[in-house]
């Protein structure tokens, strides 16, 4: 079988996997356990204003930069004699005063990106401003301790950087049963029925039949296992809330799954921001809410934890659109049942002291975050994944 016609053949099923980028992609990886401990990470796309989501209500330079949008102090849900929720979290405000939620204020990096594209590279890749990595920091840990991909699963049609290895990649689905129907494709079954074609070898394409077998077969799998459990809580009409349904009946069913990965999208708001906002953040804590409420039903919540992060935050001050310009920090939710420090876990930066453009300043690297859910949730050596050290936090 040439190469042509492998191709020509191939077209459908290549949209069912990932091909590692070189031939290697099959060594075999470390056998240590994964464990029980799941993390899921919800991307808040677009930049999400982190200023009108946790607002510290009692600062007068909050409302003078922001005189059309700033959340009135009646319409706060407080939390801190100086911080409060937007409205719209009330759910998630529920899951704070339970104790099952950490926020982190002024999460950023050295020399920030205010580009959507890079930015999310770099909390992808966990890589430096200037440093471009070709895979991301899950893909790095499914590398060392993974053997699957659907070790990792992203409830989407199209895999991020940030769950794509250098040997094996995570898998993407949208919808389980759609992903199996285009393994059982026949176009698919006769691209694998030349597998043992004597002219293939790793130097010409055989490693790649390799990988689609192990893709048909991660694709059987995740759809057996999201059938054998259903959903018995009410979630929201909206698609981030459907991801969240797919992927709590997949964690309740047990499958061999350590990390999931969703997004909710529209966060860009430079113009006319405050309904826009307040009705995603809506979609974002009812969901997230519904999610728990379910993994609660199934005695998963507590093996579970989940990181809400944003590339950005935005400007402090408004724009001339009623809406708010790329920032740097940002807060950071995690949420879960076994939280070391619940609730507030650091003070938000000055808004006396924000840099020259206008943002507010640094203060927690990112992924110092990740190398505490590294070492302490999933239990495995962080400093290989993230290429150095970092230090930890305490919230777990």
């Amino acid at each position: 079988m040439d190469r042509r016609h492998f191709l020509k053949q191939s077209t459908l099923a290549s949209s069912l996997f990932f091909v590692p980028s070189f031939i290697k992609a099959l060594e075999t990886v470390s056998e240590a356990s994964l464990g029980c401990k799941r993390l899921v990470i919800i991307q808040l796309s677009g930049g999400n204003d982190g200023l009108n989501t946790i607002i510290p209500y009692h600062n007068d330079i909050y409302f003078k930069n922001r005189p059309k949008i700033a959340i009135q102090k009646n319409k706060i849900l407080k939390a801190t004699d100086e911080l409060g929720f937007h409205s719209s979290l009330l759910p998630l405000k529920r899951l704070y005063d339970d104790g099952q939620l950490t926020i982190i204020n002024n999460v950023g990096y050295p020399n920030p990106s205010r580009s959507h594209f890079r930015a999310t590279d770099i909390w992808q890749t966990a890589s430096d401003h200037n440093t471009y990595l070709p895979s991301g920091w899950i893909g790095r840990y499914l590398d060392r301790y993974g053997s699957k991909p659907y070790n990792a699963i992203e409830i989407d049609d199209s895999l991020s950087l940030a769950l794509k290895g250098n040997r094996i990649n995570g898998i993407a689905t949208q919808n389980p049963k759609v992903l199996f129907n285009t393994s059982q494709d026949p176009y698919f079954k006769n691209v694998l029925n030349y597998y043992h074609d004597e002219h293939l070898s790793e130097h010409n394409l055989g490693y790649l039949y390799k990988t689609m077998i192990d893709a048909k077969s991660s694709a059987k799998y995740i759809f057996e296992k999201h059938n054998t459990t259903k959903t018995v809580g009410e979630y929201p009409n909206n698609e981030f809330a459907n991801q969240l349904k797919t992927m709590s009946r997949l964690i309740n069913s047990g499958i061999d799954t350590k990390v999931f990965y969703s997004s909710l999208g529209g966060f860009d708001t430079h113009a006319n921001q405050p309904n826009q906002h307040s009705r995603l953040l809506r979609f974002y804590s009812e969901s997230v809410y519904a999610f728990v409420k379910e993994l609660k039903h199934y005695d998963r919540f507590d093996d579970t934890l989940i990181l809400t992060f944003s590339e950005f935050g935005r400007r402090v001050k408004q724009n001339a659109a009623n809406g708010t310009d790329h920032g740097t920090s940002n807060n950071v939710f995690i949420i879960g049942n076994q939280l070391k420090h619940q609730g507030i876990y650091n003070s938000l930066s000055s808004l006396n002291d924000i840099d020259d453009i206008g943002d507010l300043k640094y203060e927690i690297d990112f992924r110092s975050i990740y190398a505490t859910v590294l070492s302490r949730w999933l239990e495995v050596e962080d400093k290989s994944i993230l290429n150095k050290s970092f230090d930890k936090l305490n919230f777990i």
